[in-house]
């Protein structure tokens, strides 16, 4: 509709003729004007909220952020004052464990070498006796071997290696200190004088050419045929035997050849009865060690000492009282003297007399 208007230059000026307009429609108007003006309000009450609204949320995220950065510096100061506590601790942790260590090594030196050095010994001792056993063993099965095999041999068997084992041994299986190949030698000075006979002898126009006689240190020799003795006239004689060296005396042996093999078809030149004395040489005297009687039947015959004094002699005197029968020499074929080198277990002695 057309609105009628004031021009404020021509206010003054000449009045147009205005339609005039019905109640009714002016009041339209204002209704209209009215709902306008209320749209318009609430358009704008409407942009105002939700303006304020924006505003409010705006506000809120900005307090939020604001709280939470607090909080994150918060955060990060305790975390650093934390930490450096962490660090502080970690350090003072690493100094404690460099010094534990140490102290820990010189530990080590004092109280774990020393278990560990017996353990060592014990092991090295374990192995020792390990083989020690290996060996026994071997020897034990060795044994069991030989046991086995004397058990399949028949009885000749046995006694024919019975047999070579005493010749192989000299028969007494003991050391012979008066044997000439190791040292052994006669005192001449207290030995009785050789017997001499004619048939001993040589002779070329009734000149003596040399003595079948044999010397007195043929009894230290293991040569026992017939005729390889020293003889002495009668029926008594002494011999007196250098060792080999000083020794424990514990037996004496003596040999003679068996009857069978005897050119005389007798035992009569053979010893009967004879006595045993240590020879000591500062001062000089005999200590008696025994009396026995030698059997010609049993060709070896072995005595046991009766006195066994405590200590070493490095000469025996064997003196003859008697033989088998023979008035004008008595033969001695071999003497051995056991004994050892180490003193024997202790006996109980008997006292005995010494002559100087």
């Amino acid at each position: 509709m057309p609105r009628s208007s004031r021009s404020p230059g021509n206010s003054c000026g000449p009045r147009k003729n205005v339609a005039r307009v019905p109640k009714e429609v002016r009041s339209r108007r204002v209704i209209q004007r009215g709902r306008n003006t209320c749209r318009m309000t609430e358009e704008a009450l409407s942009n105002t909220a939700w303006i304020s609204r924006l505003a409010c949320f705006l506000r809120t995220q900005a307090h939020q952020v604001l709280f939470n950065t607090c909080r994150c510096k918060l955060f990060l100061c305790k975390l650093m004052g934390k930490t450096g506590v962490l660090i502080l601790c970690a350090f003072g942790f690493w100094m404690f464990s460099m010094h534990s260590l140490s102290k820990m090594d010189v530990w080590q030196d004092d109280s774990i070498n020393g278990p560990l050095q017996r353990l060592r010994m014990y092991q090295e001792k374990v192995q020792h006796h390990a083989g020690e056993i290996q060996d026994l063993r071997g020897d034990l099965n060795q044994l069991i071997a030989k046991l086995q095999k004397m058990e399949a041999m028949s009885d000749e068997q046995k006694m024919a290696q019975k047999i070579m084992k005493m010749i192989q041994g000299d028969y007494t299986e003991k050391p012979d200190f008066a044997l000439k190949s190791i040292g052994a030698s006669i005192d001449y000075e207290q030995t009785s004088a050789t017997y001499n006979h004619d048939k001993a002898r040589s002779y070329w126009n009734w000149i003596r050419l040399w003595n079948y006689a044999q010397p007195p240190d043929v009894i230290l020799e293991p040569n026992m045929t017939p005729g390889n003795c020293w003889a002495f006239s009668g029926d008594r004689g002494q011999v007196t035997i250098q060792l080999a060296q000083k020794v424990y005396l514990s037996n004496l042996t003596l040999q003679h050849i068996p009857k069978t093999i005897s050119l005389s078809g007798s035992l009569d030149t053979a010893p009967k009865d004879f006595v045993i004395y240590g020879m000591e040489v500062s001062p000089k005297k005999e200590v008696f060690l025994g009396a026995f009687q030698f059997q010609p039947e049993n060709i070896i015959q072995m005595f046991q000492l009766q006195n066994h004094p405590p200590r070493t002699f490095g000469a025996v005197k064997v003196k003859i009282s008697s033989n088998w029968g023979n008035p004008r020499f008595t033969c001695l074929y071999r003497v051995r003297v056991h004994g050892s080198v180490t003193p024997p277990r202790e006996q109980p002695n008997r006292p005995h007399p010494e002559r100087d």
